[in-house]
């Protein structure tokens, strides 16, 4: 049986679908692992209901028709990844919704997906090894739950030790991947060191002109409600780098994938 639906290189592999296609393939188990949980899919640390959602197969295309129809001319651009001095940079992305539920972080995780396939791919055709995580994604809230775990005064140091550890991972990994997704950066019910520490990160990532898509409940141009130490100069440098979407419609959660 063929392994093409597990592969998120199938739609580019001469070989997808044939007597090859299977997990023993060595691309395959390069970006999912040999259990289909590892490679660079899962150092991405991409949510599972996530993985393996792509532009061409994701549940949010037909309701965001319009904002997929940008998406297809916008992956191309991944090819200047490879390029030591890019014409132009490629954008990041900015999508946001009043409503959860309306597609976002699927879409995110589809072009996060697309990045990790045209880094392995553009590797590949260019004799380079391709990099161990392209792409990394950041889900804030479950971070903030991290941050929680460890600055209780009554936690436990057998709990707090590990959250710690695993929270400043997650950060540094979000600081350094050369894509990444921030997901529902909006949170407001934060202190002012995890709110400092999620600023920090896109500080970082904006200095260093590194491609980042950002989910959101609220317009790129009132970030600052959240971010009240965000500089404006910073908002407008993002506004610069960014492609700005709104996602419209229901929420569909608990009926699809969101």
């Amino acid at each position: 049986m063929s392994n093409a639906k597990n592969c998120i290189l199938a739609q580019h592999c001469s070989l997808a679908g044939g007597a090859q296609c299977t997990k023993l393939c060595p691309s395959y188990i390069a970006n999912h692992g040999l259990n289909g949980a590892g490679g660079r899919v899962g150092a991405a640390n991409l949510p599972l209901e996530y993985r393996g959602v792509t532009l061409a197969n994701s549940p949010a295309r037909e309701e965001q028709a319009s904002i997929y129809r940008v998406l297809e001319g916008y992956v191309p651009t991944f090819a200047r990844q490879f390029e030591e001095h890019p014409e132009k940079p490629i954008k990041s992305l900015y999508f946001y919704s009043d409503s959860p539920g309306t597609g976002k972080t699927t879409t995110a995780s589809a072009v996060l997906t697309e990045y990790i396939t045209r880094h392995y791919i553009g590797s590949i055709l260019r004799n380079r090894q391709a990099l161990d995580r392209p792409a990394y994604f950041l889900d804030v809230n479950a971070w903030q739950t991290l941050y929680n775990k460890f600055n209780r005064p009554t936690v436990p140091a057998d709990v707090a030790e590990p959250a710690s550890r695993q929270y400043y991972a997650w950060m540094t990994a979000a600081e350094v991947a050369p894509f990444a997704v921030l997901d529902d950066i909006g949170v407001r019910d934060v202190t002012e060191g995890f709110r400092g520490d999620l600023h920090t990160i896109i500080n970082h990532r904006v200095t260093n002109g590194m491609v980042t898509v950002y989910t959101s409940n609220i317009p790129l141009r009132d970030l600052n409600t959240v971010f009240r130490e965000m500089k404006p100069r910073l908002v407008d440098r993002m506004r610069d780098l960014c492609i700005e979407r709104e996602f419209v419609g229901i929420s569909h959660r608990g009926l699809k994938r969101a």
